[in-house]
């Protein structure tokens, strides 16, 4: 199996980040043995890297950047990216997430590779929602609402500790203000969290 077939497949699909089932899919004839020592060989020559088993990025052409929330998406599924990543990207928070932050209906989980520190906190099936597709450098990545994200963000941080210390968090309220309100209320009531403690804020 020579990678100089399989990159236009890959880049062309715009898998940048791939499984060992992707290439099973896309080249069904190829046996796994077959498979496994090709994917060894173009990690030795620098061509893909390993994000996790069964997961690698394309490192080639050298240029290439794949983002990291981008990552953070296939790194473990079913996710998107939302609390302080979100919170930041909306500018809902001053603070640059130090980790790209997600939420997941699987297993709270944490990962630490060459694109930096991954963080994902699991909620119920029937609250992972209210997430879009945002486009970052041509690839799709699934994204929280900004009303979503806040709603996300205080169920970890105030409410899930059975207090509402809303004065005490760094948010922009000037930012929150320009959201939809209904929104927000509609996410709130999704995880119980009382909207009256957010309304001396709005």
């Amino acid at each position: 199996m020579r990678f100089e077939e399989v990159f236009p497949v890959l880049d062309r699909k715009g898998l940048g980040v791939f499984s060992t089932g992707d290439l099973r899919t896309l080249f069904p004839k190829e046996q796994d043995l077959n498979l496994t020592k090709s994917l060894q060989r173009w990690k030795g020559r620098g061509l893909i890297a390993r994000l996790k088993k069964g997961l690698y990025e394309l490192t080639y052409p050298r240029d290439r950047r794949i983002p990291d929330m981008y990552i953070a998406n296939r790194l473990y599924s079913p996710s998107y990216v939302s609390l302080e990543t979100a919170m930041s990207e909306y500018s809902l928070i001053p603070e640059v997430s130090q980790a790209v932050t997600s939420v997941t209906t699987k297993a709270t989980r944490k990962f630490r590779g060459r694109h930096g520190y991954f963080v994902y906190r699991t909620v119920r099936p029937f609250l992972f929602q209210g997430y879009g597709v945002r486009n970052e450098g041509g690839l799709k990545v699934l994204m929280a609402e900004p009303e979503k994200a806040l709603a996300d963000y205080l169920y970890f941080r105030n409410y899930r500790k059975k207090a509402m210390a809303l004065g005490e968090e760094r948010i922009d309220w000037k930012s929150v203000r320009k959201l939809d309100r209904s929104r927000i209320g509609k996410y709130f009531r999704l995880f119980g969290m009382p909207m009256e403690a957010l309304r001396a804020f709005l």
